[in-house]
């Protein structure tokens, strides 16, 4: 590790894991420390949140537990305070938290279409509107927003709330990106494709008769034929969050082994 990020405070709303194993979220906490940064790891499950926080700490890292809920902008701008008590202004935002319904305009309930909106894209303007006014007082910072390749291409599955939440923050992510880049804030956002983490098993297996049957056809749709993991997201996050991005910003970086300029989905 070269502390990419030494003295930079990181903050990770999504920080747990919805199951066993790494998240995208989980993992980029932890990078963030490995790299130096001093990290607040937020969750809805502040159990989960406290996990997470607990591995940096063993590894010798500093990292405090959050409660957050990112459909309510009270409930943000409290975690943002204590960041702000414990670890000073935050350098480094990154939104992790997303969410799935299966089913297309016709199917979909409209309680959760709302839903969808509220967390997957609501969940990136409540945490600028919190964060952006420390970023200008310190002079800048940098905002990695976690997309998705369905925000540009048919996944494959009927999820027509991700499919527009997805697209809508990347259009969010340039938005703030120009607004904010003559005052030292960079916004970017990553775009997973088929990536093996704890959350498939959870929001997208009913889609398949078994788990092992999701894991083949996702492995069969990627050109090396092998899924992502979450430290493949987070070690892009790593770079897009430090100085060494100091040029890019407003881009919607694809992280799919190669997937996006395919015309593959999982069959």
């Amino acid at each position: 590790m070269v502390d990419r990020l030494k003295g930079k405070t990181a903050v990770v709303f999504g920080a747990g894991s919805s199951g066993q194993g790494w998240g995208n979220g989980r993992a980029a906490a932890v990078l963030y420390a490995r790299e130096g940064a001093q990290v607040a790891c937020i969750d809805l499950s502040k159990q989960a949140a406290r996990e997470t926080a607990d591995i940096i700490v063993g590894e010798g890292g500093n990292a405090i537990a959050l409660f957050a809920d990112v459909t309510e902008l009270a409930s943000i701008e409290r975690a943002v305070r204590q960041i702000r008590e414990a670890f000073g202004p935050i350098s480094v935002l990154h939104n992790n938290v997303g969410m799935t319904h299966m089913g297309g305009p016709v199917e979909l309930e409209e309680s959760c279409f709302a839903q969808a909106v509220d967390v997957n894209l609501g969940s990136v303007y409540r945490t600028a509107k919190a964060v952006i006014p420390q970023m200008l007082e310190a002079g800048g910072g940098a905002i990695i927003n976690i997309s998705s390749l369905a925000a540009i291409r048919w996944a494959g599955y009927p999820y027509f709330a991700y499919y527009a939440t997805k697209a809508a923050v990347n259009q969010a992510t340039s938005a703030i990106a120009i607004q904010y880049a003559s005052q030292g804030i960079r916004a970017n956002c990553i775009m997973p494709g088929m990536v093996d983490t704890p959350m498939i098993y959870t929001q997208i297996s009913s889609q398949y008769a078994s788990s092992e049957e999701m894991v083949e056809a996702r492995n069969r749709a990627l050109p090396g034929g092998k899924m992502g993991d979450a430290w493949d997201v987070a070690y892009a996050a790593l770079f897009l969050a430090s100085d060494e991005a100091k040029f890019i910003n407003g881009i919607c970086l694809p992280v799919d082994g190669g997937q996006s300029v395919t015309m593959a989905v999982p069959r």
